[in-house]
């Protein structure tokens, strides 16, 4: 395994980085500003920066093939650190900001002809914005085979009846598509009981409920999280997309680049996060001496930086992985990553703001949002007991005989 960055790679990344400092950093005070006055539509802020994201080349830099950058896991993965440090803003003027980014790898690898032309180009393009609505309220969502909403076929369309929630990016009004799983079929097999169906927003009973809060943020400048409320929604019968029965498989191929973008962008958050908890320490005096002289703030710091390290060298792997064996053989690592990475940058995060004082929770600083993104990604395509049994089953599995 040769984790060394190519030319490509360490070329973007200094283009990426002169942009961070350049554009993104200085926007972010006019962007929380912006975010503040209220209001679901993304800061105008935005926009100037999606162009200038642009005209430097850095674009849709998460998309292999001709229709994205077409870079491997391992050559985006440094990229995604970099823009993981402001979260907030960097992804999203790249386009390069989850759902979108999913869907667009559900599209491209699974939507039909019209499907993409109608869907997948703007979206590439960053003309509109879509949502993935897959959990729910009412049943436990991380058992993906428990989802409730219905999909019935009715002649030439599917009515679509549910209620979904947390649905990421559905508050933003330039939303204009929802990729929607539900039941298709309760008698089948567990696994092969949901499908997925693209429903415009502006279709009859689609009700856009309310924006849900995290930690008390509405999430605003990320489109918000919202409940949605599907009663006797049709859609025509070639909004399927795949087949009947595919939505589980379906969940899961899109689900696999989902968790290591993710954590590739905390780890960028992790940075940052040492970063501030340096300069911080080091400005401040309490008892006579600066508090980085201070053994348990050393102890924070040092902690921080292995902990860094760590995670970095297994997201590359699991990242070198996929590129080399598939998203099916780097499923363990992938699910390790999904365990160790947020729960490591939460707790750094914390360090972080313990370090701050009372402004490490207050806006005057990003870390209480931070944390609060971290800590949600404890949830986000599934939780950490999830995965935390899946590998273990895998772990026993090795030992185990055919009959047990």
């Amino acid at each position: 395994m040769d984790f060394g960055f190519d030319d490509v790679t360490l070329e973007l990344r200094e283009r990426l980085t002169a942009f961070m400092d350049e554009c993104v950093y200085p926007a972010e005070p006019v962007f929380a500003e912006q975010a503040a006055a209220g209001g679901w539509s993304p800061p105008p802020v935005l926009e100037g920066l999606k162009a200038e994201a642009r005209r430097r080349g850095l674009w849709n830099l998460f998309l292999p093939g001709e229709e994205g950058a077409g870079l491997t896991n391992l050559q985006y993965a440094p990229l995604a650190e970099v823009m993981g440090r402001s979260p907030a803003i960097a992804p999203a003027a790249t386009n390069c900001a989850a759902p979108d980014t999913g869907n667009i790898e559900l599209l491209a690898q699974f939507g039909s002809d019209w499907q993409r032309e109608r869907y997948l180009e703007p979206l590439l393009d960053g003309r509109i914005r879509s949502a993935f609505a897959m959990t729910e309220p009412d049943v436990a969502s991380s058992d993906a085979t428990n989802i409730s909403t219905s999909i019935t076929r009715d002649g030439a369309e599917y009515v679509v009846n549910g209620r979904k929630w947390f649905i990421t990016g559905a508050m933003n009004p330039n939303c204009a598509v929802f990729i929607v799983m539900g039941q298709t079929d309760p008698e089948a097999p567990s696994h092969r009981r949901q499908s997925m169906v693209l429903v415009p927003r502006d279709t009859p009973g689609l009700t856009v409920r309310r924006g849900m809060t995290v930690f008390g943020y509405d999430d605003a400048d990320h489109g918000g999280h919202a409940e949605i409320l599907f009663e006797d929604v049709r859609v025509p019968a070639d909004h399927l997309i795949g087949e009947e029965g595919g939505g589980f498989a379906i969940a899961q191929a899109r689900l696999g680049p989902g968790r290591i973008h993710h954590c590739m962008r905390l780890i960028g958050m992790a940075e940052r996060a040492v970063e501030m908890m340096c300069r911080r320490t080091l400005a401040r005096t309490a008892f006579g001496k600066p508090i980085a002289q201070q053994g348990v703030v050393q102890d924070w710091i040092a902690e921080s930086r292995v902990k860094i390290e760590q995670l970095r060298l297994l997201v590359l792997k699991t990242a070198w992985l996929m590129d080399t064996v598939g998203n099916r053989g780097a499923h363990t690592e992938i699910q390790a990553i999904k365990i160790a990475t947020p729960v490591t940058v939460e707790w750094i995060l914390d360090k972080a703001i313990q370090a701050h004082g009372g402004g490490g929770v207050s806006q005057d600083f990003p870390l209480a949002a931070l944390w609060a993104g971290a800590r949600t990604l404890r949830f986000a395509d599934g939780p950490d007991e999830v995965h935390k049994r899946s590998l273990a089953y895998r772990e026993l599995k090795k030992h185990m005989s055919p009959a047990e």
